[in-house]
């Protein structure tokens, strides 16, 4: 038998494409991800035994492991090719030593493949070039998890005792929470500032109008706030409108506009998320995709570089592809005179490969069409524009600003413009931008003017406007701002966002995040009591020496050791707090969001309490976390749950039923009510009563409306619903848009697919329907039966179906569901045996075990029956006994009575 070598990556999807490439001498297998973790329990890393680890290999993962080890018997060569990333690495590093502690490779070669694209050329020239494991980013991850671990299961106790109602916290969620907090406490104490602008209307001697601001009033320059009130913007409008302007001075500025970087992990996101409106968290699923392997007519190929770097650089070769196409597609006007080199501004910025771009520059995205599903094309075309355009040249704009001046000098002028003289890389890519401002006017045009022409002014008018709060977090401002910071990973910004929103300190509210009041009291209690390891600088700092742990410049237990017994100090002093002590300064930090402030930011008006008159409200704890009390308790007992106004409504809501206006066909009343589940919308009234009586139409509110934001509009859209969208473009059936028992759903034919979280259900129009459908897959149509070949135990026939929870695989009267994430058309012979296997193993522990009971059950049964028969044995025996004693005694009365 020839001995062959063993392969281990990360994914089944990379597995299998990684076989194509290297053949029947090569067996390639899945970790699926880490074999092993820290146990969730005390004691899993010991700082007392020199931080001694104590890992642990999940089920799961042992039936991995026992795959992977028994390919390795009788293997001439062991390649760790995990993910090219501290990750990764680690990974790998887990695989051998489980193997090692099995003594499965012993006298085995075992050495690490790195690549960083799945394609045949880089997987080959990274077999022949293998190495051995980095312990310079094995030391980092440990570092890395021994922090976390140490931190939250040092620091969740610490809340949960001081803090009810609090879940766990961790070493960098927690201050991605804060800056959610402190954004939020910005808003609430932001107060408005009025100002005024005056614009006008004028004509150039061509005949065209533009448009003029008011810069200088009587000689002086205005700035932002020198028309603070409307009696000023009156006045100042006065005087422009009796003016007769002409142009005074022209200034003729030429800009060079350059592109931006080829993609990293945390551009891509921020990108993705402003132009295709995709999360994160789907942002890296979708690229992870496209890096692992696409099929492309029969040759499956990974179509991105990896997708985790904070690296912009590109290698020569991307670099020379993207040259030649520029300079074919574009002309040679479009290629700069050299490459373009990018350096990162990114603090503690990893380089170790390649920015995100295509492996193969000349797949364009048109001819990608046909073998990506919808989602996966957006993304594939950001990415390929976006490379592309890092090699392009730069874009020149001719830039105008022309001062106009009345004919008594009290009033001047500017208009602002500019002219793309030369469109550059802009003719393939812009970048978005999360909060665009007003006042650009790059795409302004003005007419030809020259110095002392006559401009009459055809209208002015004088404009409101009020100063704006810092606009809340969306996605990709808070993965840019923690990237700023240097707060976390590339890698992490995912899983961060995820884990604050499934513990409930944020939502995702419109595209951004609102902190929830858990969340705050949770920043609150960390900031006041663990100040200096959830400071912003501190985390920068820490990520900087994991990173030098990396690159082997310090050793990974000091580290922990520097931050491990301050820490454990600190936390005990959290624990020795009183309930006292922590209310009062969680009350202190709070009080101005949970009580309104007056125009001096004082609360005190807000906190007398509304039942005995004379109490202060403030904040308190009980078993199932905070709320609002009065200070007389136990005289007064008036409390009531954050989130509630004075009088026991919710903040900011009003008195129901409360009438919207009239629907425009009917004329009936649409009106906002409050019912035992909720609020919601209705339209008319009940008529009659009884059984013949008919109930109006009644539709609940969204998850994250509220209920005082709620217009006629939107109330005659959730009335609408649901609603007919138009008939899908392949199948001819009806798609519908509407709200059931688990959220918003598409309806295409008889087929539902829930509404991704980006989506509005009162807006969505038959071209979105139609790609949330797509992307649905299977969930959105059904499959047709498929055979997937026979089964290796009996040569039965597997099959693959769709059934009422998805698509299925079936052998005999088995049945196993098909994995969420995997596609139906790559389900192999292996993947449905494995399915099928776990499925009726499940049912048999289920027979078993119930088996079990039921033969326990009778056994008690048994017993009880014997017991109750011994007992009535002897019940029968006693009442003989006695009866017989009884006779005996009334013979000797009788005989005693005869003599």
């Amino acid at each position: 038998m020839t001995a062959h070598n063993v392969v281990i990556v990360e994914s089944p999807a990379k597995a299998k494409t990684i076989n194509k490439y290297l053949g029947k001498d090569y067996t390639v297998l899945a970790s699926f991800g880490h074999v092993r973790d820290l146990p969730p329990k005390d004691g899993s890393v010991e700082p007392d035994n020199d931080f001694a680890m104590h890992w642990l290999v999940d089920p799961k993962s042992k039936k991995r492991l026992d795959d992977i080890a028994k390919a390795c018997k009788g293997a001439s060569k062991l390649l760790l090719a995990t993910d090219p990333d501290r990750e990764g690495e680690a990974i790998s590093w887990h695989v051998q030593e489980e193997l090692k502690r099995r003594k499965i490779i012993d006298g085995l070669d075992v050495s690490r493949v790195v690549f960083h694209e799945v394609t045949k050329n880089a997987i080959l020239r990274a077999m022949e070039n293998p190495r051995d494991l980095n312990q310079e980013l094995i030391d980092a991850y440990m570092a890395r998890r021994a922090l976390d671990y140490l931190v939250g299961f040092t620091l969740s106790p610490v809340l949960w005792r001081k803090l009810p109602g609090a879940k766990s916290a961790g070493r960098v969620q927690s201050v991605a929470l804060r800056l959610v907090c402190e954004r939020e406490g910005e808003i609430e104490s932001f107060r408005p500032q009025e100002y005024w602008s005056i614009d006008a209307q004028l004509s150039a001697p061509s005949g065209d109008g533009f448009t003029a601001r008011l810069t200088h009033l009587n000689g002086t320059k205005l700035d932002k706030f020198s028309l603070g009130d409307k009696t000023a913007a009156d006045t100042a409008l006065a005087t422009v409108k009796k003016g007769l302007f002409s142009v005074q001075k022209i200034e003729n500025k030429t800009v060079r506009r350059n592109p931006f970087p080829p993609f990293t992990t945390s551009t891509l996101q921020q990108e993705a998320s402003r132009k295709l409106g995709m999360g994160a968290s789907r942002t890296m699923q979708v690229a992870q995709r496209l890096y692992e392997g696409v099929d492309i007519g029969g040759e499956t190929v990974g179509l991105i570089t990896y997708m985790r770097t904070d690296s912009i650089n590109l290698s020569g070769e991307a670099i020379a592809a993207a040259r030649n196409l520029i300079g074919s597609e574009f002309g040679d006007a479009y290629l700069p005179d050299s490459p373009r080199v990018y350096k990162t501004k990114a603090k503690n910025a990893q380089e170790a490969h390649e920015a995100i771009r295509p492996t193969d520059l000349s797949r364009h995205p048109k001819a990608m069409r046909s073998y990506l599903d919808n989602e996966q094309l957006r993304l594939y075309e950001l990415i390929w524009k976006r490379t592309m355009a890092s090699q392009m040249a730069s874009a020149i704009l001719d830039k105008v600003a022309i001062d106009l001046a009345s004919d008594d000098k009290s009033a001047t002028l500017r208009a602002n413009g500019s002219m793309v003289k030369f469109d550059g890389f802009l003719t393939l890519y812009t970048e978005d931008r999360d909060d665009p401002t007003d006042d650009d006017d790059d795409d302004r045009r003005l007419p030809k003017l020259t110095e002392g022409d006559a401009t009459p002014l055809l209208k002015a008018n004088a404009e409101q406007h009020f100063t704006q709060p810092p606009p809340r977090y969306t996605e990709a401002s808070l993965v840019k701002k923690m990237e700023e910071l240097g707060i976390g990973r590339p890698s992490t910004y995912a899983s961060i966002l995820r884990v604050l929103q499934d513990r409930n300190y944020v939502v995702l509210d419109r595209k951004r995040f609102v902190p929830e009041d858990r969340g705050r009291l949770v920043t609150s209690f960390l900031t006041a009591f663990f100040e200096r390891y959830f400071d912003y600088d501190f985390t920068a700092k820490l990520e900087d020496e994991l990173d030098r742990i990396s690159n082997g410049d310090i050793d990974w237990k000091a580290v922990l050791r520097d931050f491990w017994l301050p820490f454990q100090g600190q936390s005990n002093d959290a624990l020795s707090l009183t309930g006292t002590e922590v209310r009062e300064t969680l009350d202190r930090e709070l009080g101005a969001h949970f009580f309104e402030a007056d125009e001096s930011g004082d609360t005190e008006a807000a906190r007398k309490c509304p039942s005995c008159g004379d109490g202060r409200l403030s904040l308190n704890f009980g078993r199932w976390g905070a709320f609002i009390a009065c200070s007389n308790y136990p005289e007064c007992r008036y409390t009531r749950q954050l989130g509630e106004s004075g009088d026991g409504s919710e903040e900011g809501e009003v008195e129901y039923p409360k009438v919207l206006g009239t629907h425009p066909d009917d004329g009936q009343e649409v009106s906002l009510r409050k019912g035992p589940y909720g609020v919601y919308v209705q339209l008319g009234e009940q008529e009659g009563k009884g059984k013949g009586a008919t109930k109006p139409k009644r539709t609940s509110l969204l998850k994250g409306m509220k209920p005082e934001e709620i217009t006629l509009d939107v109330a005659l859209r959730l009335l609408s619903l649901p609603r007919d969208l138009g008939t899908h473009p392949e199948s001819g059936e009806l798609i519908q848009a509407g709200v059931g028992r688990y959220g918003p759903y598409l309806k295409h034919g008889s087929a539902f697919v829930s509404l991704p979280a980006d989506d509005d259900v009162l807006t969505i129009g038959i071209n979105r329907a139609v790609e949330v459908i797509a992307q649905a897959g299977t969930k959105g149509k059904a499959i047709a039966k498929k055979e997937i070949g026979p089964h290796p135990e009996d040569g039965a026939m597997i099959t693959l179906q769709s059934g009422r929870y998805g698509p299925y695989v079936k052998h005999g009267k088995t049945n196993a569901s098909v994995p969420k994430g995997v596609e139906v058309d790559d389900v192999t012979v292996e993947q449905a045996v494995e399915w099928l296997a776990a499925r009726a193993a499940k049912v048999s522990a289920k027979k078993a075990s119930a088996k079990k009971t039921t033969a326990k059950k009778a056994s008690a049964k048994k017993a009880t029956a014997k017991k109750a028969k011994a007992k009535k044995t002897t019940a029968k025996k006693t009442s003989a006994k006695k009866a017989s004693a009884k006779k005996s005694a009334a013979k000797k009365a009788a005989a005693k009575k005869a003599g």
